[in-house]
């Protein structure tokens, strides 16, 4: 098992936080760890639901899962939950596992980005791969939540799949904004 990490940063403008939703399509290229040339481009799935499974299986329940050319197992890719992701860095600081893929506080638990955030890369999605390899990901819109200065939550039309996104908080009369979007994904 291995544990990657999804982690986002932008410029935010009259944004008190920005949250991946939990409930929604995200979008994922993979690659096999052990192969150069296999890959699966732009893979879809709903990390609120699991994959449905014979009743033989011995793997956990997964989100997604691919057999690459060759193998006899299917290699799987499980979103951890807020508890799993937990579990899963304390194990990996009990093995002595190092971060890797950049330093910083890149590799914490995921959470959501907040202004102080601004300009800064922070993790906000946990997944234990076997035999995957996620490297990079799509934003297809509609994946995010945008919550104002002034407590004004836009989710809908939040599509950051441009690198930009802008609105206007009416309430508070301001100009809400997400700019210069990036991702990463690293191993931990």
């Amino acid at each position: 098992m291995v544990l990657f990490v999804l982690c986002i940063k932008a410029e935010l403008d009259g944004v008190e936080s920005l949250s991946l939703l939990k409930n929604t399509n995200i979008c994922f290229s993979v690659r096999n760890p052990l192969s150069d040339y296999e890959t699966r481009e732009k893979i879809v799935f709903d990390p609120s639901e699991t994959l449905e499974q014979d009743e033989g299986d011995r793997e956990p329940p997964h989100h997604f899962a691919v057999r690459w050319e060759g193998q006899k197992k299917f290699s799987t890719l499980i979103v951890l939950d807020e508890e799993g992701a937990k579990s899963a860095f304390k194990k990996m600081k009990k093995k002595g596992g190092k971060k890797k893929g950049g330093g910083g506080g890149e590799a914490d638990v995921p959470r959501d980005m907040t202004a102080d955030d601004s300009g800064e890369y922070v993790p906000v999605l946990a997944m234990e791969c076997r035999g995957v390899e996620p490297y990079a990901f799509h934003p297809l819109g509609n994946e995010f939540k945008v919550t104002s200065s002034g407590g004004a939550v836009f989710e809908e039309d939040v599509d950051l799949s441009e690198g930009d996104w802008g609105d206007y908080d009416e309430e508070n009369d301001e100009a809400v904004g997400v700019n210069e979007f990036e991702s990463k994904i690293i191993s931990v």
